[in-house]
Parts: structure tokens; sequence; C-alpha cells
């Protein structure tokens, strides 16, 4: 019987479309996901979010969020953008990470009309020594 193999990290990558208008423009919005998918997910922070905001004058097309909150277990990042109400995440974890939870959570926060998922194996040789 062949075993498991063990990796060192797991990452979670959604691209969410079509989000509920205002949203990704709402810097308490997006600063309350960050600081609440933590306990969603079963993880721990290092520190408070930080939000930023986009500046729409000099970067039209980017006008939006970006933040992210540090993990113990890595981090989790959001970026936004306003005009087509597009929202791009990432968590990152060397522990477990539960898509299920993290996806409900984020339909939940954003209700997003469709979600992309990717979802990668981090550091596969990481234990092989």
């Amino acid at each position: 019987m062949k075993k498991k193999k063990h990796v060192f990290g797991h990452e979670l990558l959604l691209d969410c479309y079509d989000c509920k208008k205002g949203v990704c423009g709402d810097l308490d919005h997006c600063y309350s996901f960050l600081d609440k998918m933590v306990d969603a997910i079963k993880m721990k922070k290092q520190a408070p979010p930080q939000v930023f905001r986009t500046d729409h004058k000099l970067f039209p097309d980017k006008a939006g969020l970006s933040g992210w909150v540090a993990l113990v277990e890595s981090s989790i990042v959001i970026h936004t953008l306003s005009r087509t109400n597009f929202i791009s995440i990432d968590v990152y974890t060397c522990g477990k990470l539960d898509q299920d939870l993290a996806i409900n959570f984020v339909k939940k926060y954003f209700k997003p009309k469709k979600i992309e998922k990717k979802y990668v194996e981090r550091g596969i040789h990481y234990f092989d020594h």
C-alpha cells in the first residue's frame, strides 16, 4: 500500500466574478472579510488585517482594494477590481485547509455569481530528506 505523500503547504486560489455590487470598493467590508475568514477556516492571526485602496486616478483599470492578513499558518490575500466586481483571493497555509469552509465563507461574504478554483500543493519535496 502506497503511503500518502506529506506536503509542506496548501494554497487555494479563488477568482470571484460578478460579486455583489459595491463590495469591491468597500474597505470596511473587505477588512471584515479578512478578519473573520481567519476564524471561519480555523486559523490564527499574527496581526490585524491590512487593506489598501488603489488610486483610481493613477490606475483606473486597477481601481479597487488589496489586502492581506498574516497567519501563524501563512496568509490570506485579497485583490478587488471595483469596475468589474471581480475579486481574487489566495489562501496559503502550511497547516490543514478545508476548501469547502473557505469557499462557503467567500460565497456568503461577496455573493459571486461564479467562482473559479485552483488548488495547489506547495513544497511537495520538502519532506523527502
